[in-house]
């Protein structure tokens, strides 16, 4: 190989994308909003849930059930009738009704211990599965509270101390911002190198390469360095001015050794865009082969949900992708301040599978420049 090549090579491959303004708005979005709405946009917590309440009762327990919601769990409660009920369920517009029957307080004072009915919609899969228990938990403190005549809890019989590590907050944005970075350093890696392998082949530029004394290694080493530089340098950004800076995440470990791992999944992505790119006969095929790849790396490598929570074989399966151990990385660093003492298999790792994925994408190279 001659080094004069691959610069070369690479900067018309710098070129060729700042000429492509899609993948350069592309670019830019992946790391920028796509990484700010990811962290913001999207709470798992309860928030500002819409309640409807039936009060057949217009007792005073029931007046106390009505105030005890409020913002930022719930919005204020609407006071409907009961044939209201179903037809606001049915269009969408509560996630909850509670049906405070008549006589409640009447038979709460005699023991009788009256039911208090809570429709649920559960087309709202995130808000009905935590919502529920908050509506038990505040019904439960006020009807108590009612019927002993006094503001307070019974003492339980052990004082559980949590602490909650790395995020003391438990604030969702940090994990969604970090996990959308990890997500863009795979997605674009793997989309700059296979587009522009393709974009050359429908411009007729792979012809011209083939004339010129360069060999196959020199142009696929030219494009996975100058498209991983440019991922590099977007991650990098992304994590200091918009990570750090914008939503204020604070990154527990080292950036450097962060973008170590980075450098290293990003040989293994980007050479596994010049082998889907080869597969694929023009960029609508190419976009199709993305979703089959893309999905199963982004869902089953952890990111999303851990990975002790698969079944063994995908487990097993998995440790073949790099993406499963740059996501360990990546958390052990971001998340928990890991050192190379930690991460240092994970490093191996991604060398390994880069080597591999080279490898098979460079013969497959050869045969589609034959």
């Amino acid at each position: 190989m001659h080094f004069d090549n691959l610069a070369n090579l690479g900067i018309k491959e710098l070129r060729g994308l700042l000429r492509d303004p899609v993948m350069l708005v592309l670019i830019v979005y992946s790391f920028t909003f796509s990484i700010y709405t990811a962290s913001t946009a999207a709470p798992e917590t309860l928030r500002n849930a819409p309640i409807a309440i039936v009060d057949e009762d217009q007792s005073p327990v029931s007046s106390r059930i009505l105030t005890a919601f409020y913002p930022p769990y719930f919005l204020p409660p609407h006071l409907i009738s009961a044939h209201e009920m179903d037809a606001r369920l049915d269009a969408g517009l509560d996630t909850f009704a509670l049906n405070i029957p008549p006589n409640f307080q009447r038979d709460l004072l005699a023991g009788r211990s009256p039911a208090i009915q809570l429709n649920i919609d559960a087309t709202r899969m995130t808000q009905a599965f935590t919502g529920g228990g908050y509506v038990q938990s505040i019904v439960s403190s006020e009807v108590s509270e009612f019927a002993n005549r006094y503001r307070g809890t019974a003492r339980p019989p052990i004082d559980l101390n949590l602490r909650a590590v790395f995020n003391q907050e438990l604030n969702k944005s940090w994990f969604g911002a970090i996990n959308s970075v990890i997500s863009s350093v795979t997605m674009l890696s793997i989309i700059l190198t296979g587009a522009a392998l393709i974009r050359e082949r429908e411009h007729g530029t792979v012809e011209h390469l083939l004339v010129m004394p360069v060999t196959p290694t020199e142009i696929m080493i030219s494009k996975i360095w100058s498209m991983g530089l440019v991922v590099l340098v977007a991650s990098a950004f992304s994590l200091t001015f918009i990570v750090q800076g914008v939503l204020s995440v604070p990154v527990q470990g080292s950036i450097a050794l962060f973008l170590t791992g980075a450098a290293l999944q990003l040989f293994a992505t980007t050479s596994l865009g010049i082998f889907l790119a080869t597969v694929a006969g023009s960029m609508p095929q190419f976009g199709l082969l993305l979703m089959l790849v893309l999905l199963p790396l982004q869902m089953l490598s952890g990111g999303s949900t851990p990975r002790e929570s698969m079944p063994e074989l995908i487990q097993t399966i998995m440790l073949a992708a790099p993406n499963t151990h740059f996501v360990i990385l990546a958390q052990a660093v971001l998340f928990r301040g890991a050192g190379i003492d930690v991460v240092w298999p994970q490093l191996a790792a991604l060398f390994v599978i880069g080597c591999v994925l080279f490898y098979f994408s460079l013969r497959r190279f050869r045969q589609f420049l034959k």
